[in-house]
């Protein structure tokens, strides 16, 4: 008997193996992605200006690093004791100024590079709705805990979507030609919305991507996964919201299945095995029997790092 409805996930065209280099961009799901990328030591940069829900945001973002536009004291606001910016997420805020836009311009510059080395670009996002600071009309990827009254809430239509995914597409080929682009549709609920909304929201995006060519022949079903697999609460964390390490690690396994180079499973059980060796606490740490395990695991490292020299452990 079949308890759940398996989403069909197509076999990626161009998969993902060591020599590729990965930058995650979007949501939180993105950093979960790449968490996993990490863990499995494939090359991969999550987010270098923190998550980013929407797709203007994103979008943005993309193209003032691609034009090289650096972040000017015109960009930045001080509020609640620290210097910020409506461009990034608040983990790069800073209480200094000058050090915060120094830091904003070096990811650019670090960023730069990587769009323009990337092999593969994964990009997950994560809301429609969208907040615009009335001051400016510019839409912000992050209100910085600014007043409510500040900003503006609405929804971007479908056709903003599809026209800013494919803005995106156009602004990285034009630096990155051969580049590969995954899309995915974060599966983390934001209720804080309204259920309504939140639905709406979704189908606004999904609408976007299959109404994008390009896009829909390169998405990753994460967020059908999510609804349609795992359509249970325990498959959620205690807030409701978002995906258990459980429903992680099962979309992270259908990832692979499809997008990752087969050659690389028996890399990445090694892999695997290494990182939990390096979590285990011995009852003993001074027996003979916990050194030994010490110095195989050592050999182990020291045989992967011979043949993929930038593997860090």
């Amino acid at each position: 008997m079949n308890f759940t409805t398996k989403v069909p996930v197509a076999t990626y065209a161009y998969p993902i193996d060591y020599s590729s280099k990965l930058l995650s961009l979007g949501s939180c799901f993105a950093e979960n992605m790449g968490d996993k990328l990490d863990y499995f030591k494939f090359q991969v940069k999550t987010n270098p200006f923190g998550i980013i829900f929407n797709p203007v945001s994103i979008d943005r973002l993309v193209d003032r690093v691609i034009n090289q536009r650096l972040f000017t004291e015109s960009d930045i606001f001080f509020h609640n004791d620290l210097w910020h910016c409506y461009e990034v997420h608040s983990e790069l805020s800073h209480p200094d100024k000058d050090t915060f836009l120094e830091k904003l311009n070096a990811v650019i510059k670090t960023m730069n590079h990587q769009l323009n080395k990337s092999t593969h670009i994964i990009i997950t996002y994560g809301t429609s709705w969208v907040y615009r600071l009335n001051s400016t009309k510019e839409i912000v990827a992050n209100c910085h805990k600014v007043p409510q009254k500040e900003f503006t809430k609405e929804i971007l239509s479908p056709e903003i979507i599809q026209q800013t995914i494919q803005n995106t597409i156009d602004l990285i080929r034009k630096v990155n030609p051969d580049c590969r682009f995954i899309f995915t549709i974060s599966p983390v609920r934001h209720i804080k919305d309204g259920f309504k909304e939140n639905q709406r929201s979704k189908a606004h995006l999904i609408t976007a991507i299959h109404h994008s060519p390009f896009a829909i022949h390169n998405y990753f079903p994460s967020y059908e996964i999510m609804m349609d697999e795992l359509r249970d609460y325990r498959f959620y964390n205690d807030d409701l919201l978002h995906p258990s390490q459980v429903a992680i690690d099962y979309i992270w396994i259908r990832f692979f299945e499809h997008y990752v180079d087969s050659k690389c499973f028996d890399t990445m059980q090694e892999v695997c095995n290494i990182q939990k060796g390096l979590t285990h606490r011995p009852f003993n740490p001074d027996s003979s029997a916990h050194k030994q395990f010490l110095v195989v695991l050592k050999e182990k490292i020291v045989r992967l790092q011979a043949k993929y020299p930038h593997f860090q452990f």
